[in-house]
């Protein structure tokens, strides 16, 4: 991925903090990019980077076939930066001595600074995570810090090459944000040039060059992802740029008439709108089983969207909404890679039509899309949408999908997300959504008998959808929703709470 803004390099030794790293440094307006750890020295010169980090990993470096870069990286004069396993690789590397410690360190520690050094001024908290211990700094080193039991940071100014034992990159060290400035700008010399507003013209410029004369096509979801990246194309090659929005029949209420007026008349995309909720309703009819359910829309969607591009003519190429995490796991060095689902991202669209990818978001993290949004200016309605799952409704219907189904379900939810930005909380929650259950219990309205459906809520918080915790919703917000629901939506007469967080439970319920 080569780009004009001065860069930082990560290497990543496997360390569940690496696109913490990364983000850290994007946030001090500095572009950085994360590759593997035995990622050539020929590519990552190729990056012309200002300064290099070697990331913290789960490995032990005395151990056999421990991780370890090209040591040619500490010969090129560029800034290198330490941080936990990088730390301890260094100092093996370079000629010092790594031992298992006898103690391991996890959690918040005191850290005394030994001497005066440019990237540890005002430290004194911060988080651990490590079981080996460096005895020996290599020569040419002096110790910086130091906490009651190892050594906390070391340097060399003169090969302007540094070391720290703790993760400046978490919320939990006082002020770690800092160590990442001081060597961004103090150390590497970089000058802030990673902006939303350069990014954008960077990205048309981009796309222009790589998409020409020629014509791309999107399947837009009405998700931000999707249409933060037909927005951008669209800025760069106007109409040469055919955007698709299905309708599955499983949206939420009014969402395609409001969607597709939106992305037609606010920002002006050429867009074809697609009601094919009949198809996938009718093959749905009768399964229940949620992976049944996912094959069949994910196929149905490709289907639709395949035959729609053959009504359209001669296509190049094709836009997708990737984001960063998404390429970074796919080159994961620890652990599996997040698979994409095929639904959400169009997969095996490029291999079927042949069509050239375009992923102008492919450098960006959510928030940083987001941002995007507001610049090119997306309603605030559509850039703040909370994440909706691909096959839509159908993962919110426990059991089979039936017309009726989905009308109750539209109903119910369109009350609960009304209520929750009534009360002003619905930026602040990751997720909020209501599940049908296929449970039907005994009511009272007025003076009659029910036997009607009810209905789970959920909402969570979390930052990144790999863990989550159930939101504490206040309870007359909870109360609004109940009394609502089942007074305005014929069919459901029980309202529940889902207070599972994840793990053990997933987000969604199918």
């Amino acid at each position: 991925m080569s780009t004009s803004f001065e860069t930082i390099l990560i290497l990543d030794f496997g360390s569940q903090y690496t696109q913490l790293i990364a983000r850290r440094i994007r946030e001090a307006n500095v572009y950085s990019e994360v590759l593997p750890f035995d990622t050539p020295l020929e590519t990552i010169l190729s990056h012309n980077p200002k300064g290099i980090v070697l990331s913290g990993g789960p490995d032990s470096v005395y151990e056999a076939g421990a991780p370890a870069c090209d040591p040619r990286v500490y010969e090129q004069g560029i800034p290198i930066l330490g941080v936990c396993y990088g730390m301890q690789l260094l100092a093996k590397e370079l000629g010092g001595r790594v031992e298992p410690s006898n103690r391991r360190e996890y959690g918040l520690r005191e850290i005394e600074v030994q001497r005066s050094t440019p990237l540890l001024e005002g430290m004194r908290r911060v988080w651990m995570s490590h079981g080996d211990k460096i005895n020996d700094p290599p020569p040419g080193f002096t110790v910086t810090a130091r906490t009651e039991t190892t050594m906390a940071a070391m340097d060399n100014p003169a090969k302007r090459i540094f070391g720290v034992q703790f993760h400046p990159e978490v919320t939990h060290t006082d002020n770690g944000e800092l160590v990442y400035r001081r060597f961004i700008f103090d150390i590497c010399g970089c000058r802030a040039d990673w902006t939303i507003g350069s990014f954008i013209d960077h990205a048309i410029e981009k796309i222009r060059r790589r998409i020409g004369t020629g014509r791309a096509i999107c399947a837009i979801s009405g998700g931000v992802d999707s249409t933060v990246a037909a927005t951008l194309v669209a800025r760069a090659i106007g109409d040469q740029l055919i955007g698709v929005f299905v309708n599955t029949g499983l949206l939420r209420k009014n969402e395609y008439e409001k969607v597709l007026s939106m992305l037609q008349n606010n920002l002006h995309l050429n867009v074809h709108g697609v009601d094919a909720s009949e198809r996938f309703l009718r093959l749905l009819h009768g399964v229940s089983e949620p992976e049944r359910k996912r094959k069949i829309i994910g196929n149905e969607f490709i289907g639709v969207f395949d035959d729609e591009a053959h009504r359209i003519g001669a296509v190049d190429f094709l836009v997708q909404g990737t984001l960063y995490p998404d390429v970074i796991e796919s080159v994961s060095v620890k652990g599996p890679s997040q698979t994409i689902k095929s639904h959400h991202n169009v997969g095996g669209l490029p291999e079927r039509m042949k069509l050239k990818l375009v992923e102008p978001l492919r450098e960006l993290f959510k928030d940083e899309v987001r941002r995007v949004g507001m610049e090119l200016g997306l309603p605030e309605e559509m850039v703040w949408r909370q994440p909706f799952p691909g096959p839509g409704l159908a993962v919110r219907i426990m059991g089979e999908i039936t017309p009726e189904g989905v009308r109750i379900l539209q109903e119910a939810d369109d009350i609960l997300v009304s209520e929750i930005k009534k009360a002003g909380l619905y930026r602040s929650i990751w997720q909020s959504f209501a599940v049908l259950l296929p449970v039907k219990s005994v009511g009272v309205m007025g003076d009659m008998r029910t036997y009607d459906h009810t209905l789970a809520i959920r909402a969570v918080h979390s930052t990144d959808g790999m863990t989550a915790d159930w939101v504490r919703l206040p309870y007359d917000v909870m109360a609004a929703i109940s009394n609502r629901i089942v007074n305005e939506v014929t069919g459901i007469n029980r309202v529940v709470y889902d207070i599972t967080s994840k793990p053990p439970a997933t987000i969604e319920w199918e």
